[in-house]
Protein backbone atom coordinates (compact mmCIF):
# COMPACT_ATOMS: atom_id res chain seq x y z
CA UNK A 1 0.00 0.00 0.00
CA UNK A 2 1.65 3.28 -1.18
CA UNK A 3 -1.04 6.47 -0.94
CA UNK A 4 0.04 9.99 -1.89
CA UNK A 5 -1.57 13.41 -1.63
CA UNK A 6 -3.36 15.44 0.98
CA UNK A 7 -4.89 14.08 3.90
CA UNK A 8 -8.84 14.00 4.68
CA UNK A 9 -11.03 12.51 7.21
CA UNK A 10 -11.15 8.92 7.18
CA UNK A 11 -14.44 7.13 5.55
CA UNK A 12 -16.49 5.03 7.98
CA UNK A 13 -19.01 2.40 6.90
CA UNK A 14 -21.42 1.25 10.09
CA UNK A 15 -20.59 -2.42 10.41
CA UNK A 16 -19.22 -5.02 13.12
CA UNK A 17 -16.84 -3.96 13.57
CA UNK A 18 -16.58 -0.30 11.94
CA UNK A 19 -14.92 -0.47 8.60
CA UNK A 20 -12.80 2.54 7.81
CA UNK A 21 -11.19 3.49 4.02
CA UNK A 22 -8.41 5.64 4.71
CA UNK A 23 -8.37 9.00 2.22
CA UNK A 24 -5.14 10.22 1.17
CA UNK A 25 -5.95 12.48 -2.36
CA UNK A 26 -8.06 10.72 -4.53
CA UNK A 27 -6.88 7.31 -3.34
CA UNK A 28 -8.29 5.44 -0.88
CA UNK A 29 -7.31 1.84 1.14
CA UNK A 30 -9.04 -0.12 3.52
CA UNK A 31 -7.60 -0.07 6.67
CA UNK A 32 -9.09 -2.67 8.86
CA UNK A 33 -6.69 -4.80 6.43
CA UNK A 34 -3.92 -2.55 7.19
CA UNK A 35 -4.44 -3.80 11.29
CA UNK A 36 -1.07 -5.14 12.26
CA UNK A 37 0.77 -3.88 9.66
CA UNK A 38 3.69 -1.26 10.07
CA UNK A 39 3.16 2.28 8.61
CA UNK A 40 4.94 4.46 7.96
CA UNK A 41 3.94 8.66 7.31
CA UNK A 42 5.55 11.42 5.86
CA UNK A 43 4.58 14.62 5.95
CA UNK A 44 5.73 16.43 2.40
CA UNK A 45 6.29 19.63 3.94
CA UNK A 46 2.91 21.25 1.91
CA UNK A 47 -0.62 22.13 3.40
CA UNK A 48 -3.28 23.06 0.96
CA UNK A 49 -6.57 24.63 1.85
CA UNK A 50 -9.45 22.61 2.11
CA UNK A 51 -12.05 25.35 0.87
CA UNK A 52 -9.86 27.04 -1.59
CA UNK A 53 -6.83 24.51 -2.00
CA UNK A 54 -4.74 28.35 -1.37
CA UNK A 55 -1.27 27.19 -0.03
CA UNK A 56 -0.83 27.40 3.66
CA UNK A 57 2.26 27.83 6.21
CA UNK A 58 -0.47 26.72 8.91
CA UNK A 59 -3.69 25.10 8.77
CA UNK A 60 -6.66 26.25 11.16
CA UNK A 61 -10.29 24.80 12.07
CA UNK A 62 -9.03 21.13 10.56
CA UNK A 63 -8.08 21.86 7.39
CA UNK A 64 -8.43 25.94 6.77
CA UNK A 65 -6.31 28.28 5.09
CA UNK A 66 -6.64 31.76 7.76
CA UNK A 67 -8.78 33.89 5.21
CA UNK A 68 -11.11 31.18 4.56
CA UNK A 69 -11.30 30.21 9.05
CA UNK A 70 -12.48 33.74 8.97
CA UNK A 71 -14.58 33.79 5.96
CA UNK A 72 -16.65 30.78 5.67
CA UNK A 73 -19.81 30.10 7.81
CA UNK A 74 -18.36 26.88 8.66
CA UNK A 75 -15.58 28.10 11.09
CA UNK A 76 -17.66 30.75 12.82
CA UNK A 77 -17.36 29.89 17.11
CA UNK A 78 -21.27 28.90 16.61
CA UNK A 79 -20.09 25.77 15.15
CA UNK A 80 -18.64 25.04 18.39
CA UNK A 81 -20.85 26.46 20.00
CA UNK A 82 -24.33 26.29 18.64
CA UNK A 83 -26.53 28.08 20.91
CA UNK A 84 -24.13 31.14 19.79
CA UNK A 85 -26.08 30.47 16.44
CA UNK A 86 -26.81 34.08 14.87
CA UNK A 87 -28.24 33.23 11.54
CA UNK A 88 -31.46 34.66 12.50
CA UNK A 89 -29.80 38.35 13.41
CA UNK A 90 -28.64 38.20 9.83
CA UNK A 91 -25.36 38.56 10.40
CA UNK A 92 -24.28 34.99 9.17
CA UNK A 93 -21.05 34.74 7.03
CA UNK A 94 -22.86 32.64 4.22
CA UNK A 95 -26.77 32.88 4.71
CA UNK A 96 -26.99 30.60 1.86
CA UNK A 97 -24.44 27.84 3.84
CA UNK A 98 -26.26 28.58 7.01
CA UNK A 99 -29.64 28.10 5.30
CA UNK A 100 -28.55 24.37 3.95
CA UNK A 101 -26.75 23.18 7.26
CA UNK A 102 -27.79 25.05 10.67
CA UNK A 103 -31.22 26.06 9.16
CA UNK A 104 -31.94 22.14 9.50
CA UNK A 105 -33.95 19.41 11.72
CA UNK A 106 -31.31 18.35 14.49
CA UNK A 107 -31.02 15.48 16.65
CA UNK A 108 -30.22 16.10 20.72
CA UNK A 109 -28.66 12.87 21.91
CA UNK A 110 -26.85 11.04 24.62
CA UNK A 111 -23.80 8.84 23.95
CA UNK A 112 -21.04 6.96 25.80
CA UNK A 113 -17.88 7.42 24.48
CA UNK A 114 -15.50 8.45 27.09
CA UNK A 115 -18.39 8.25 29.50
CA UNK A 116 -21.81 10.03 29.26
CA UNK A 117 -22.13 12.56 27.14
CA UNK A 118 -24.92 14.82 25.52
CA UNK A 119 -24.66 15.65 21.76
CA UNK A 120 -26.09 17.47 19.06
CA UNK A 121 -26.01 16.57 15.11
CA UNK A 122 -28.13 16.95 11.79
CA UNK A 123 -30.58 14.58 11.61
CA UNK A 124 -28.88 13.58 8.09
CA UNK A 125 -24.78 12.77 9.77
CA UNK A 126 -26.34 9.97 11.74
CA UNK A 127 -24.65 7.63 12.81
CA UNK A 128 -21.46 9.73 11.24
CA UNK A 129 -21.32 11.16 14.43
CA UNK A 130 -21.09 9.01 17.12
CA UNK A 131 -18.80 6.89 14.97
CA UNK A 132 -16.66 9.99 14.56
CA UNK A 133 -16.97 10.82 18.29
CA UNK A 134 -15.82 6.92 19.10
CA UNK A 135 -19.34 6.64 20.50
CA UNK A 136 -19.60 2.80 21.75
CA UNK A 137 -23.75 3.38 22.59
CA UNK A 138 -25.58 6.35 21.33
CA UNK A 139 -29.38 7.26 21.82
CA UNK A 140 -31.63 10.04 19.81
CA UNK A 141 -33.60 11.94 22.61
CA UNK A 142 -34.88 14.94 20.84
CA UNK A 143 -35.82 16.48 17.55
CA UNK A 144 -35.50 20.43 16.88
CA UNK A 145 -35.66 22.56 13.52
CA UNK A 146 -32.32 24.33 13.94
CA UNK A 147 -28.94 24.18 15.16
CA UNK A 148 -29.72 27.10 17.43
CA UNK A 149 -33.00 25.19 18.96
CA UNK A 150 -30.54 22.09 19.50
CA UNK A 151 -27.79 24.18 20.87
CA UNK A 152 -29.62 25.45 23.66
CA UNK A 153 -31.15 21.95 24.59
CA UNK A 154 -27.75 20.43 24.88
CA UNK A 155 -26.49 23.74 26.65
CA UNK A 156 -29.83 22.88 29.44
CA UNK A 157 -29.09 19.26 29.65
CA UNK A 158 -24.93 19.79 30.10
CA UNK A 159 -25.64 21.28 33.13
CA UNK A 160 -26.34 17.66 34.26
CA UNK A 161 -24.26 15.80 31.94
CA UNK A 162 -21.01 16.51 30.23
CA UNK A 163 -20.83 17.88 26.63
CA UNK A 164 -17.60 16.98 25.48
CA UNK A 165 -15.45 13.52 25.28
CA UNK A 166 -12.25 13.25 26.67
CA UNK A 167 -10.52 11.83 23.97
CA UNK A 168 -7.80 10.05 25.72
CA UNK A 169 -9.60 8.15 27.67
CA UNK A 170 -12.04 7.33 24.86
CA UNK A 171 -8.80 5.60 23.30
CA UNK A 172 -8.00 3.83 25.97
CA UNK A 173 -10.45 1.18 25.53
CA UNK A 174 -14.15 0.50 25.60
CA UNK A 175 -16.20 2.83 28.36
CA UNK A 176 -18.50 0.60 30.91
CA UNK A 177 -22.30 0.06 29.22
CA UNK A 178 -24.60 2.75 30.08
CA UNK A 179 -28.57 2.53 30.48
CA UNK A 180 -28.83 5.66 28.02
CA UNK A 181 -33.06 4.99 28.47
CA UNK A 182 -32.29 5.32 31.97
CA UNK A 183 -29.96 8.41 31.70
CA UNK A 184 -32.46 10.25 29.29
CA UNK A 185 -35.50 10.17 31.49
CA UNK A 186 -33.34 11.47 33.97
CA UNK A 187 -32.19 14.16 32.54
CA UNK A 188 -34.99 15.41 30.59
CA UNK A 189 -37.12 15.11 34.20
CA UNK A 190 -34.54 17.20 35.68
CA UNK A 191 -34.64 19.76 32.16
CA UNK A 192 -38.47 19.82 32.12
CA UNK A 193 -39.10 23.33 33.04
CA UNK A 194 -36.74 24.69 30.85
CA UNK A 195 -37.76 22.74 27.72
CA UNK A 196 -40.95 23.67 28.22
CA UNK A 197 -39.80 27.88 28.03
CA UNK A 198 -38.24 26.87 24.97
CA UNK A 199 -41.17 24.63 23.23
CA UNK A 200 -43.46 27.64 23.89
CA UNK A 201 -40.38 30.61 22.80
CA UNK A 202 -39.99 28.53 19.51
CA UNK A 203 -44.12 27.51 18.86
CA UNK A 204 -45.52 23.93 18.10
CA UNK A 205 -43.27 21.06 17.28
CA UNK A 206 -40.32 23.12 17.39
CA UNK A 207 -38.70 21.10 20.03
CA UNK A 208 -40.14 17.48 20.67
CA UNK A 209 -39.38 14.59 22.38
CA UNK A 210 -38.33 11.43 20.44
CA UNK A 211 -40.01 8.12 21.35
CA UNK A 212 -39.19 4.65 20.85
CA UNK A 213 -36.06 5.35 19.63
CA UNK A 214 -33.44 2.30 20.35
CA UNK A 215 -30.01 2.66 21.79
CA UNK A 216 -27.13 2.30 18.89
CA UNK A 217 -24.38 0.29 19.90
CA UNK A 218 -20.73 0.70 17.84
CA UNK A 219 -17.83 -1.85 17.77
CA UNK A 220 -14.47 -0.25 16.52
CA UNK A 221 -11.65 -2.59 14.74
CA UNK A 222 -9.17 -2.24 17.30
CA UNK A 223 -6.68 -5.20 18.38
CA UNK A 224 -5.12 -3.46 21.06
CA UNK A 225 -5.74 -0.24 23.04
CA UNK A 226 -3.20 1.83 24.44
CA UNK A 227 -1.71 1.45 28.15
CA UNK A 228 -0.41 5.26 27.69
CA UNK A 229 -2.36 7.56 24.87
CA UNK A 230 0.38 9.94 23.41
CA UNK A 231 -0.53 12.38 20.59
CA UNK A 232 1.37 12.42 16.89
CA UNK A 233 2.66 15.55 15.77
CA UNK A 234 2.86 16.14 12.24
CA UNK A 235 4.15 19.13 12.57
CA UNK A 236 6.64 18.60 15.05
CA UNK A 237 7.92 15.34 13.83
CA UNK A 238 7.10 14.97 10.00
CA UNK A 239 7.75 11.22 9.59
CA UNK A 240 5.80 8.32 11.67
CA UNK A 241 5.75 5.10 11.92
CA UNK A 242 4.26 2.40 13.94
CA UNK A 243 2.17 -0.99 13.97
CA UNK A 244 -1.57 0.15 13.15
CA UNK A 245 -2.78 -1.40 16.24
CA UNK A 246 -6.80 0.17 15.55
CA UNK A 247 -8.95 2.69 14.45
CA UNK A 248 -11.59 4.70 16.92
CA UNK A 249 -13.33 7.82 16.44
CA UNK A 250 -11.12 9.75 13.82
CA UNK A 251 -7.84 8.35 15.03
CA UNK A 252 -5.56 6.12 13.84
CA UNK A 253 -4.10 3.89 16.81
CA UNK A 254 -0.78 2.58 16.51
CA UNK A 255 2.27 1.55 19.03
CA UNK A 256 3.91 4.38 18.62
CA UNK A 257 1.01 6.86 19.57
CA UNK A 258 -1.93 8.19 18.26
CA UNK A 259 -2.97 10.38 15.52
CA UNK A 260 -6.10 12.58 14.65
CA UNK A 261 -6.47 12.28 11.00
CA UNK A 262 -9.21 15.06 11.08
CA UNK A 263 -6.72 17.26 12.36
CA UNK A 264 -4.34 17.28 9.24
CA UNK A 265 -6.52 17.85 6.51
CA UNK A 266 -4.80 19.08 3.67
CA UNK A 267 -2.10 18.20 4.81
CA UNK A 268 0.14 15.95 1.76
CA UNK A 269 1.30 12.97 2.69
CA UNK A 270 3.04 9.53 1.56
CA UNK A 271 1.47 6.35 3.38
CA UNK A 272 2.83 3.65 3.20
CA UNK A 273 2.70 -0.05 4.88
CA UNK A 274 5.78 -1.64 2.62
CA UNK A 275 9.33 1.05 3.16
Amino acid sequence: MDLQGHLSKMKAEYADPIRYRLLVGQQSADLNALIGETLSIVFEGEIHCRHCGRATRKSYNQGYCFPCSQRLARCDMCIVRPERCHYHLGTCREPDWGEANCMRPHIVYLANSSGLKVGITRETQIPTRWIDQGATQALPIMRVNSRLQSGLVETALASHVSDKTDWRRMLKGTPRPLDLTVERDRLLEQCAAELSCMASRFGPGSISRIHGAEVRQFFYPVERFPDKVAALNLDKARSLQGRLLGAKGQYLIMDTGVLNVRKFGGYCVRISSKF
